[in-house]
């Protein structure tokens, strides 16, 4: 176990290096040694095995030399990044490989990648860069909430609109803004329970993802008339392909950038990018029903999930369409409580003539009836601990602009590292 190191000098910026390259360790510390306003820790990445916790002081930056071609070496990153959570930016050095490099780590949250060779002048301003995007001591980023249906049919799709809506609708989150992206390309039915036209059209950006842009995404954002953001495509029902996993997370990045909430509704079918968004959601709902069988495959499921990506999503069950039975035989509240333990979120009540009405016309349930019993736990389940901005313990200084000249000499780089840190 690493324990939290002491506290730095108000002066000094503390970066900690994770490699396991004695060359590349060696590089950083002539680049980012002594002579500067710098404190640097080096660790070798084995040191955070069996289950030790890498320990973040304020206004520390993260350099991680990663193989990213490895499977095994993304997923340590990724519990890794959970363990660090916003307290300080992160930068991925990695070797020289495909262009998917970038896509495997769109959700991980990392502030900056650099391929192999890195020059000085290349991680300094890497360094300026993270430094910078903790500007007023804060770290903004997309609050990400997805609904995962454990069975067919258990309201998984009404859960997380509503869920949006409520995001959208509350008052206490300001001017946030909230977007609902439905992931079931081929079933999907945000759309149609809005009653609005679906404009994503992933032909469009599947030969090229590089080319989704603002302007472009602009184009394909649907609108209800809450005034909430969808993203949805047309139904494929016969089409039946898999699609792009490139296009997918090239969107999520783009709307990641764009919002303040996001609220994904992902189909049942397990697909080759599913592993990346229940990585990277912040809150991860598996919808289940109020039956033995559902219960059932949804504790499996949980195991399935821990055992493939490891304890980082932190699945929690919804039992959807949940009747109160004091006296009458069939399950009970304490029952769910037994079959799932920790991993019980809660309930949402049936209620079918509001759901069925606030499809029909395409409204939210508030709507229909103000302060109904499904929004009043839907808010339970989404409000309490969800907030807007991530406030980050940063004490960063701001690094100001490097010099354009990219040769610089070991004493050159020294002076000018002296100039943009803090005296």
């Amino acid at each position: 176990m690493l324990d939290r190191c002491s506290a730095t000098a108000v002066d000094k910026t503390r970066v900690v290096v994770l490699s396991t390259d004695a060359n590349f360790t060696q590089s950083v510390r002539s680049i980012l040694g002594a002579k500067v306003k710098i404190e640097l820790s080096v660790i070798d990445p084995e040191l955070l095995a069996d289950q030790a916790k890498l320990q973040i002081d304020d206004g520390a930056i993260v350099i991680i030399d990663l193989n990213a071609t490895r499977h095994e070496d993304l997923s340590a990153l990724q519990c890794l990044m959970t363990e660090i959570r916003h307290r300080a930016p992160v930068i991925v050095v990695t070797q020289a490989s495909s262009e998917m490099v970038p896509c495997e780590l769109l959700q991980m949250r990392i502030t900056d990648v650099l391929v192999k060779p890195v020059t000085p002048i290349e991680l300094v301003r890497a360094c300026s860069r993270a430094t910078q995007s903790a500007t007023h001591n804060e770290m903004k980023e997309a609050q990400i909430c997805t609904f995962l249906p454990a069975t067919g049919g258990v309201g998984a799709t009404t859960l997380a609109i509503q869920s949006a809506l409520t995001l959208h609708g509350s008052k206490s989150r300001g001017n946030q803004s909230t977007c609902l992206i439905d992931l079931d390309f081929h079933h999907g039915a945000c759309a149609d329970y809005l009653d609005i036209e679906p404009r994503l059209d992933l032909k469009e950006i599947e030969p090229n993802p590089k080319r989704l842009d603002r302007q472009l995404l602009e184009c394909m954002l649907s609108h209800h008339s809450s005034g909430l953001t969808v993203i949805a495509a047309p139904n494929a029902p016969i089409e039946m392909r898999p699609f792009d996993p490139n296009a997918v997370m090239s969107l999520l990045n783009l709307v990641c950038e764009c919002f303040d909430y996001i609220v994904i509704d992902l189909p049942r079918t397990w697909n080759s990018w599913t592993d990346k968004i229940l990585l990277g959601s912040n809150k991860l709902f598996l919808v289940s029903e109020m039956t033995v069988p559902g219960l059932r495959r949804t504790k499996r499921l949980i195991a399935e999930i821990s055992k493939r990506l490891g304890q980082a999503p932190h699945p929690k069950v919804v039992v959807n369409r949940f009747e109160r039975r004091l006296f009458s035989p069939g399950l009970r509240r304490a029952d769910i409580i037994k079959v799932l333990g920790d991993a019980f979120a809660g309930t949402v009540p049936y209620n079918y003539r509001l759901v069925r009405e606030a499809i029909d016309r395409g409204v939210s349930l508030e709507e229909v009836k103000r302060n109904n019993n499904i929004a009043v736990e839907i808010r339970k389940l989404i409000l309490p601990s969800a907030p807007a901005v991530s406030k980050s313990s940063l004490r960063l200084p701001v690094f100001k602009t490097l010099p354009e000249k990219s040769g610089l000499s070991q004493d050159e780089l020294a002076g000018a590292l002296a100039k943009i840190l803090p005296a």
